[in-house]
């Protein structure tokens, strides 16, 4: 990481000072900052060329020449936020700044587009009632309740944004206006939000017939909305690419204790005894990867699940695999899920 502390100067330092800074950082910008290293502006190449064209002094303190007024951005912005801040006022680095404008670091347009970028579209589902969490659902969607300090659907779609992921489709159908009025289109997180509604519930696969299938170029992410996981989404998205897979499925291991002892037999023959077994499942996990094909064969208004979808892709002999998460994951179905949630969200669902 580039050391963004090199190129921090007081306004008392000259234009000749600022100009070596500038020079030996090499970050392309100089930063101007009281005691408190709180930001009071810029200097960059062009603006140092603008001072020698009014024939400034090279002695002349900084702050006479620096921007007072730069762009900056928030500590706490996802990549894709900063890239659009860039694109629309044209600027090569962004100042992160927290609440008191103190300076915490320095975005640089050129590490962030070296940074892996990607636009496979990434569909959530967000229409369910969440009826096992009355009272909290009565007059908020389940995905938007919060855990931590964010909605759950705000978690998902941040973590995809922090992979690289821009462009989202938000399926809706109970309260969708409580969704449309937080997340808009996106703009707030440099990202694209389309939304999809269903008039009546499609099940878990038939939304996927309301999506602008001339858009769906690349493998769509698709993911329950009422999840919480840490899954590593650019292994699940290079597993699937690399197994040639016409729909992956993550799944979870569970285990199942049946609470009496267990016999075997041959006829009436007691064979074996094994007092309360352990049993091991893989289960749905509720997140997906699907090819363009398989998303563009669902047809508008069609009702089917996606256990039902996927095993038609058997049947037809496409192929179909599961990755196991080992990470973080959560199904807030229930009322204590959703306080185990509540619990775990400040160790950043690592657990």
């Amino acid at each position: 990481m580039k050391q963004w502390r090199n190129a921090l100067v007081n306004p008392d330092v000259s234009l000749e000072q600022a100009i070596a800074v500038l020079d030996k950082a090499a970050l392309r910008i100089v930063l101007v900052v009281d005691e408190a290293d709180v930001l009071l502006g810029t200097l960059t190449d062009g603006d140092v060329r603008r001072a020698l064209l009014k024939r400034l002094p090279l002695d002349a303190p900084v702050n006479k020449v620096m921007n007072a007024n730069p762009k900056t951005a928030g500590q706490g912005w996802t990549e894709s936020r900063l890239l659009a801040l860039m694109e629309q006022y044209e600027v090569l680095q962004l100042p992160l700044v927290d609440s008191y404008r103190k300076v915490v670091g320095l975005a640089n347009l050129h590490d962030l587009l070296n940074k892996h970028r990607h636009d496979n579209p990434v569909f959530l589902m967000a229409g369910g009632f969440g009826t096992r969490l009355r009272p909290l659902t009565n007059n908020c969607p389940k995905p938007m309740l919060k855990v931590g300090d964010k909605p759950i659907l705000e978690q998902i779609l941040l973590n995809f944004v922090d992979a690289g992921f821009h462009r989202f489709y938000i399926s809706t159908h109970y309260m969708p206006e409580v969704i449309r009025e937080h997340f808009g289109n996106g703009e707030k997180w440099g990202i694209s939000i389309q939304y999809v509604y269903e008039d009546e519930p499609l099940g878990t696969g038939g939304a996927l017939g309301l999506l602008p299938h001339d858009e769906i170029d690349l493998p769509l992410f698709m993911m329950n909305g009422d999840l919480l996981t840490s899954l590593n989404i650019h292994s699940f998205l290079e597993f699937h690419e690399n197994h040639g897979s016409a729909a992956t499925m993550c799944v979870r291991e569970y285990e199942y204790q049946v609470p009496y002892g267990v016999i075997t037999s041959q006829g009436t023959q007691i064979k074996s005894m094994v007092e309360k077994p352990i049993q091991k499942f893989f289960v749905n996990a509720g997140i997906y990867l699907l090819n363009p094909e398989l998303v563009k064969s669902v047809g508008p208004d069609i009702r089917i699940d996606m256990p039902t979808l996927l095993e038609q892709q058997i049947d037809a002999e496409k192929p179909v695999y599961m990755f196991p998460i080992h990470e973080y994951w959560l199904d807030i179905g229930r009322m204590d899920d959703f306080q185990r949630a509540q619990g775990e969200a400040a160790s950043g669902f690592n657990g």
